[in-house]
């Protein structure tokens, strides 16, 4: 029997003992959705891109095998296009409305928020470093921290994360509350340092057989592209793809896109550059997973961790004729990869099921036989993991956004051309996306018919089809917890 199948049998009896248990005592936090036996409890190995869209996937050959090896999600929606929305919810397992977090900064985002509102005291880090775990971050952590000021945020046993990495040279990091700085030598680029930190992080803690999980936050592949030196030469000539979106308007377009003419040969030919970049800046990235695979096998415990590789949000380029940008409701922004590979995780497979970036934390808690507090809206993703399929499971994703962004001191304000839509809150299911505008305007995208979304057909939609979208939309915006948030 496989470890998961172990773990289902487990969750099975915690659930009849909770149901005994439940008219006895009313407990704040929902039940591990699974129990891990001492000993048994895996661990675990996050690595978080900045920026990272489906179609660099195809340069990362070491998350290609992860995929070969492990479980795809085919339908992974983050809650924003935007770095720190999508970040605290990845923390906190909690949707936008829930964490307060909408932006970058100001007072609904950035760390401000985030740290202000009490959230960084409920994360799946705290959660785990209860439970045994030693926790350790690395990289980015949310915009606005400060590593010279911020300090260490509860729940982590190591901290090396940096203010403004994305240049990948010339940063601070905070390492465990001191301050150290890193210049321009090839030895100092941001990735590299955060691939040998990790190994040394899994090779210390392995000898001390305790359980970790470590997030490996990138600020790559996020402007300015900037890539290792010895990649700077990779894939001369590639150019953007340059799909059916690609400089084409969707019909019936937003007010906030409707006006945008075609692009110029100048913007094309800054596209191909960009994407050139951001395709030599992920070597780093696959290099950073190849070094921290080889520091679990040296240290004996592959076998007995799950490695996750996703992306806080994704990245429009050229297509619907925006230069290089984010925040919109359309797949190019807000559908990214996911892919976990581990023990007992099928080999191949792919999950259509909508799920979202709220539902690692209790994914991770469940892994390391924890308690999920009732806050959380996200569910465990573990009985998808083991091939199963739940009785019961959300049909749509929530994508809750606050715009335009006009912050000159957001390192994501969108530049001319890129797209800065109005605040807008979209669901999106396996076959369609819906989105609502607070102007009114609406938006809804067959993707089964029209994979590119380039046909708004809000317009055209039945009476009681319209009503239905609208009304599922505002239930999602008003949940509270995984069961109200599931219908």
């Amino acid at each position: 029997m496989s470890y998961r199948a172990r773990l289902l049998l487990t969750f099975a009896l915690v659930v009849a003992l909770a149901s005994t248990a439940a008219a006895c005592t009313t407990d704040s936090s929902r039940p591990a959705a699974v129990s891990g036996a001492a000993g048994s409890r895996p661990n675990i190995v996050l690595v978080l891109t900045d920026d990272l869209s489906m179609n660099l996937l195809q340069y990362l050959p070491h998350v290609q095998d992860m995929a070969r090896n492990g479980t795809s999600f085919a339908n992974y929606t983050v809650t924003d296009s935007l770095c720190c929305p999508s970040r605290s919810s990845l923390f906190t397992g909690m949707l936008p409305h829930d964490t307060g977090v909408f932006t970058n900064g100001g007072v609904d985002g950035g760390y401000g928020a985030f740290h202000g509102r009490g959230d960084d005291k409920s994360t799946y880090a705290t959660t785990l470093q209860q439970a045994g775990y030693r926790t350790a971050m690395m990289g980015k952590y949310l915009n606005g921290y400060d590593p010279k000021t911020n300090g260490v945020p509860p729940g982590w046993n190591e901290w090396d994360v940096a203010g403004n990495g994305y240049g990948e040279f010339n940063y601070d990091l905070n390492e465990n509350g001191t301050i150290k700085h890193y210049g321009k030598a090839p030895e100092d680029y941001l990735v590299d340092v955060m691939a040998g930190k990790a190994a040394q992080f899994v090779t210390d803690t392995a000898a001390a057989h305790t359980p970790f999980a470590i997030e490996l936050a990138t600020f790559a592949p996020h402007g300015p592209y900037t890539p290792a030196p010895r990649d700077a030469d990779a894939f001369p000539g590639l150019t953007a793809p340059r799909g059916p979106a690609f400089d084409t308007l969707p019909s019936s377009a937003p007010p906030w896109l409707a006006s945008r003419t075609p692009l110029t040969d100048k913007e094309k030919k800054a596209i191909d550059k960009a994407f050139r970049k951001r395709a030599q800046a992920v070597q780093s990235v696959d290099k950073m997973i190849g070094t921290v695979q080889d520091a679990l096998d040296k240290a004996g415990v592959r076998g007995s961790t799950d490695i996750v590789f996703t992306s806080d949000n994704g990245y429009h380029m050229g297509e619907y004729r925006l230069t290089p940008g984010k925040q919109t409701a359309f797949d190019t922004d807000v559908h990214v990869p996911l892919v976990v590979a581990g023990p007992g995780i099928p080999a191949g497979v792919t999950v259509n099921q909508p799920v979202e970036n709220i539902d690692l934390r209790p994914t991770f808690e469940a892994l390391a036989g924890a308690p999920t507090p009732a806050q959380v809206d996200g569910e465990s993703l573990v009985p998808l993991l083991t091939g199963a399929t739940p009785g019961a499971w959300r049909t749509v994703g929530l994508v809750e956004h606050h715009g335009p962004d006009f912050d000159k001191t957001d390192p994501d304000k969108p530049k001319k051309n890129s797209g800065n839509p109005s605040t807008y809150e979209a669901i999106r299911s396996a076959t369609y996306t819906y989105v609502e505008y607070t102007d009114g305007t609406k938006e809804y995208y067959d993707r089964g018919t029209d994979p590119q979304e380039l046909h708004n057909t809000a317009a055209q939609l039945p009476p009681d089809t319209a009503k239905q979208l609208h009304d599922t939309l505002q239930a999602m915006i008003s949940c509270h917890g995984a069961t109200a948030c599931r219908h």
